[in-house]
């Protein structure tokens, strides 16, 4: 009887864990912005295969300009978005029938190569990276992982 207590207990607090676990902490982590004052405003996920592979985009709406001076005081930020950047969206884009991303004129962005290997991220037979982009007409972060 103990033991059925206990494995009752366990569960529940596993569930209590994973509810208080969401997108947007992993984000917010990822990307070094809080999105807590984003609406989420479309979530495209086919992570989940076989070995992980997949194209996750999550993209969040801001009233004010709280996430774009936070984007602004990192370093780890860049704008204009360069060539590089341009063909991982048209990659990411291409993964599906609709575009994940609309084209992004006037923002900002965050280029997380996880993929451990030399030479250019565009020459390589798979991609493994994280991007975070802002557009600043549409007051939008985008967040995209490809892995392949």
């Amino acid at each position: 009887m103990k033991k059925i207590f206990t494995s009752l207990f366990l569960i529940m607090l596993t569930s209590l864990l994973t509810a208080c676990w969401s997108e947007g902490d992993e984000v917010s982590k990822a990307l070094g912005v809080d999105v807590s004052n984003g609406t989420e405003i479309s979530n495209y996920d086919t992570h989940g295969g076989f070995l992980g592979d997949g194209t996750t985009c999550i993209a969040y709406r801001f009233d004010d300009d709280a996430a774009l001076e936070q984007i602004k005081s990192s370093a780890d930020w860049h704008n204009p978005l360069d060539d590089t950047v341009r063909a991982l969206i048209s990659i990411l884009n291409g993964t599906g029938n609709e575009p994940i991303i609309p084209e992004i004129n006037n923002g900002y962005y965050l280029l997380i190569d996880r993929q451990n290997a030399d030479g250019d991220i565009l020459d390589r037979n798979s991609f493994n990276f994280t991007l975070g982009l802002y557009d600043t007409d549409a007051n939008t972060l985008y967040f995209c992982k490809l892995d392949t």
